[in-house]
């Protein structure tokens, strides 16, 4: 089991740098809570809130782009190295029998994970995320990788249009991701322009996923080997990540339970936080 930890921000030295993270401590079930590009883990706050009474929950902001400590020179950015990182943090706290969450890019690295076996998780949550082909997903993805194209100082003047509503609410931004949650997607997407070392990570982080166009296939091709529970919880009329790629996964996993939630776009998190920790406690209290 978990030792119990004490409430509150802390931060972790891993090997890619000094990573941030919220730990709701107690001796509850541990949920670890992942989440996507240009995303920290205030995308987990309202579920979070709703779940930290009965369980322990601890959520790490990755070098994802709206991260506060910049990475070490030469870190592993890539899809394939923030999986390596969630290993890295979840050994380095010493974190047992986890309920693994994971949203958005947040559930790719989830699945890499459960494709190498992950001894630390007990259970695994996939919420609305890229899986198969479907990376970078959607109009939004496509959009974010090519502007990973540019220099890092043009990056941060591309971002700095995100400053307007209307921008940031089209379709190749995060109009179809969320409906409710523009709030968090203002504060994510604000500090990156004022960041020249994370603007840099950001574009070394988008830089290196494109060249992984296959890793989530591959990892597909290893999930029946994840003989522990998995939920798998999807927004029925997401236009980023394919409802059915969701049926998809739930099928793939020899434990796997499929639900689709309504009125939600990609991040339920921020569109139906109520109703996710309520699927999520029940699934890890199960």
């Amino acid at each position: 089991m978990t030792a119990p930890a004490t409430a509150g921000a802390a931060t972790v030295e891993l090997s890619a740098g000094t990573v941030a993270y919220e730990d709701t401590g107690g001796t509850g079930p541990v949920t670890v809570l992942l989440h996507g590009l240009l995303m920290d883990g205030s995308l987990w706050s309202d579920t979070v809130a709703a779940l930290a009474s009965g369980h322990r929950c601890v959520v790490p902001t990755l070098p994802l782009g709206a991260h506060r400590h910049a990475a070490v020179p030469g870190a592993d950015l890539s899809l394939r190295g923030q999986a390596d990182l969630v290993a890295e943090f979840l050994e380095r706290l010493d974190l047992r029998d986890v309920t693994l969450v994971g949203n958005d890019t947040g559930g790719a690295i989830v699945q890499l994970l459960l494709a190498r076996g992950a001894p630390r998780v007990a259970r695994a949550v996939l919420v609305s995320c890229d899986a198969f082909d479907n990376f970078p997903p959607g109009l939004t993805g496509r959009t974010l990788f090519a502007a990973g194209k540019l220099p890092p100082a043009l990056f941060g003047l591309f971002m700095r249009q995100m400053g307007i509503r209307a921008m940031r609410r089209t379709p190749l931004a995060f109009g179809w991701l969320t409906k409710r949650g523009d709030a968090a997607t203002a504060r994510w997407t604000a500090a990156l322009p004022r960041r020249p070392d994370i603007a840099r990570d950001a574009v070394r982080a988008l830089r290196a996923m494109a060249g992984e166009s296959d890793v989530l296939a591959e990892a597909a091709g290893n999930l029946a080997e994840f003989d522990r529970p998995a939920l798998v919880v999807w927004a029925a009329g997401d236009r980023v990540m394919p409802p059915e790629h969701g049926r998809r996964l739930a099928e793939l996993l020899p434990r796997g339970r499929l639900v689709e939630v309504k009125d939600t776009y990609t991040l339920i998190p921020l569109d139906q936080p109520d109703e996710l920790a309520r699927l999520i406690g029940g699934f890890a209290e199960a």
